[in-house]
C-alpha cells in the first residue's frame, strides 16, 4: 500500500485549503493509499507548531532533519499551499528544503503575486526535478508557465449529494423570513459590507457563517453592529454548512479574490441563487455556463437557472471523479 503525507500550515479547519485537502485525503483513501497528515495548527496526525501560518516569531519551524524524519515513510508528500503562499516564509522554506530530491506534489491554491499583501515578495515558487505542481485554476497554471513552472490543472471537486436540514437550521437561528447567507470566513477580501447591503436591499436577515480571521474581528463587529437588518453570527451547535445552505434564500459571495471560490459550486449543488462580486477566477468558472447574479439583477425564483447550475456542477466538478484524477497525478498510474 503506498503512503502519502499531506502537509499544510493548518488542516481540519473551515478554510478553503483545509476543506480541499480533506477531499484529496478522502479520494486517496478510496485508492487504498495510507495517508497521514502534518500541520502547524488544526487537526493532524503530526503537529509542528512552527509550521502554522500565524506562528509567533519566537516559535521556529521544525528543522529540515525533523521534517525529513516526519516524511520518512511517505512515498509522496503533498504540500497544500505551504510552499505557495508565504504566510510563514520560514515554514515554507523548511518544507521545500525537506522535500528536495524526493517525490512531492505542490498544490497551489493561490500564489504570492496574486495577493496585494505579498506584492513585494520576490522569491519564486520552489521547484525540483522530483516534484509535480498542481493548480486549482487555469489562471494560476498559465501564470506559473510564464514563470517557467509546468503544472497540472485539477479544479476543486464537490460532493453533489444534497444534504442539509433547512428546518433545523432555521429553528437553531430563530429566523423565519428571507435569509442571506455568507458561507465564508470573515476577512477583508470577502467583502462583507457588500453582503450586508444585499441583505438590507432584500429586508432579509444576514447570516455570517464563518469566524473572523486575519485581525478582522473588530471590523466585523462594527459592520454587524451598524447593519440595518437582523444578524446571525456563527454556526449553532449541531448545524453544519449544508444545513445553512439549505436554510438560506440567497448566497452572498462578493469576494474580491479567491483561488477558486467554493460557494460558486456549493450554491449550485443546493439550488440557491448566488450573488457575486468579481475576482479573476470567477470569470474562468463562469465560462462553464453558470448563471450568477449581481446585487442589481437578483432573481429569487429562477428555478430553471438553478437546475442549470446544478447540472453544470455535476458535469464538471463531481467529487466521484477525483480519485481517478489523483491516481494519475499523485500516484503516477
Amino acid at each position: 500500500m503506498p503512503a502519502v503525507a499531506v502537509v499544510s500550515y493548518r488542516l481540519g479547519r473551515t478554510d478553503g485549503v483545509s476543506v480541499e485537502a480533506a477531499k484529496w485525503i478522502g479520494a486517496l483513501r478510496e485508492l487504498d493509499v495510507d495517508v497521514f497528515t502534518v500541520a502547524g495548527d488544526g487537526t493532524a496526525d503530526v503537529i509542528h507548531p512552527g509550521l502554522a501560518f500565524d506562528a509567533p516569531d519566537d516559535v521556529d519551524p521544525p528543522t529540515i532533519e525533523v521534517l525529513r524524519t516526519t516524511f520518512r515513510d511517505a512515498d509522496v508528500v503533498i504540500a497544500e499551499n505551504i510552499c505557495s503562499l508565504p504566510m510563514n516564509p520560514r515554514a515554507s522554506r523548511a518544507v521545500a528544503e525537506a522535500l528536495r530530491d524526493r517525490p512531492a506534489v505542490l498544490r497551489h491554491h493561490d500564489v504570492a503575486w496574486q495577493r496585494d499583501r505579498f506584492a513585494s515578495w520576490a522569491e519564486p515558487v520552489p521547484t525540483d526535478d522530483y516534484w509535480k505542481h498542481v493548480c486549482i485554476n487555469a489562471l494560476t497554471q498559465t501564470q506559473m508557465a510564464e514563470r517557467g513552472v509546468t503544472a497540472d490543472l485539477i479544479y476543486n471537486h464537490f460532493d453533489l449529494t444534497r444534504t442539509g436540514n433547512a428546518a433545523a437550521a432555521r429553528a437553531a437561528i430563530g429566523v423565519g423570513g428571507l435569509l442571506v447567507l455568507q458561507p465564508t470566513r470573515a476577512i477583508a477580501r470577502k467583502n462583507i459590507p457588500e453582503s450586508i447591503k444585499l441583505a438590507e436591499q432584500l429586508g432579509a436577515t444576514f447570516w455570517m457563517a464563518g469566524p473572523a480571521e486575519e485581525e478582522y474581528g473588530p471590523t466585523l463587529d462594527a459592520l454587524l453592529a451598524d447593519a440595518n437588518v437582523p444578524v446571525v453570527r456563527g454556526m449553532p451547535d449541531g448545524i453544519d454548512i449544508a444545513d445553512a445552505y439549505e436554510a438560506c434564500d440567497v448566497v452572498a459571495f462578493p469576494s474580491k479574490w479567491e483561488g477558486f471560490g467554493n460557494p460558486t459550486i456549493e450554491s449550485a449543488v443546493h439550488r440557491k441563487p448566488l450573488v457575486v462580486g468579481h475576482y479573476p477566477v470567477l470569470d474562468e468558472l463562469r465560462d462553464f455556463g453558470f448563471h450568477w447574479y449581481d446585487r442589481s439583477d437578483l432573481l429569487l425564483d429562477d428555478y430553471a437557472a438553478l437546475e442549470h447550475n446544478a447540472e453544470i456542477a455535476e458535469r464538471y466538478f463531481d467529487l466521484r471523479d477525483l480519485p481517478s484524477r489523483l491516481r494519475r497525478v499523485v500516484l503516477g498510474d
